[in-house]
């Protein structure tokens, strides 16, 4: 199943892939899909495809670093403009607050450093940002934490994919492939609902 799917994802537009390893590093924590899809799934299978010549590593590189980094400053943003509201919103009872605490207690026991090594845990990753928000960290303290835990890890996945390769490819390709399968799906969706609009709204003005 999964040599199908990536058969499949061979065959793809090579900007799907790239939407794909900006995307979810950016989703992560700007919209907390982190709890769903963990972002390195994306930069580990760009950087597994770019070690096959599919897709540029430069460019996954790139990418990834901006996604990671980027999506970080939208969540920051986000606990910021709207504090404790955010915790108290659905969203954010949904989340829980066992794992507010658990990430405000992070914050104060690290301070800034805490945006870099929370990077490192899937938890963390999508709610220290809006938590360093929410606790007024400065910003500039934020970038910079931000940036150099954005870089180091989005390079990290990506190059643990392409110099593994292939066993790291066959490691999370149940989960990788089916990731980026959805994606692919969704993007089909659109365009396949775009075209029939189109198609119906030329049908009504030649009647």
């Amino acid at each position: 199943m999964a040599a199908l799917v990536q058969d499949l994802l061979s065959s793809v537009p090579h900007w799907v892939i790239y939407l794909t390893v900006f995307g979810l590093p950016f989703l992560e924590a700007s919209v907390f899909l982190g709890f769903v899809f963990p972002g390195e799934t994306a930069l580990v299978f760009g950087g597994v495809l770019a070690s096959q010549g599919k897709v540029s590593v430069a460019g996954v590189l790139v990418l990834a670093v901006v996604g990671a980094i980027t999506g970080d400053a939208v969540g920051y943003a986000i606990g910021r403009r709207y504090g404790a509201g955010l915790q108290a919103s659905r969203l954010g009872q949904k989340i829980g607050d066992a794992r507010w605490s658990t990430t405000e207690q992070f914050l104060q026991r690290r301070g800034g450093p805490a945006v870099f090594f929370g990077r490192w845990t899937a938890l963390l990753r999508a709610m220290v940002p809006s938590a360093a928000g929410m606790a007024k960290i400065p910003y500039h303290t934020f970038a910079l934490w931000n940036a150099l835990g954005g870089t180091i890890w989005a390079v990290a996945c990506v190059y643990g994919g392409y110099v593994v390769g292939d066993v790291v490819g066959r490691f999370v390709s149940g989960f990788g492939y089916l990731i980026a399968a959805v994606v692919v799906l969704a993007v089909a969706v659109h365009f396949v609902r775009k075209r029939r609009e189109k198609r119906t709204t030329n049908d009504l003005s030649v009647r």
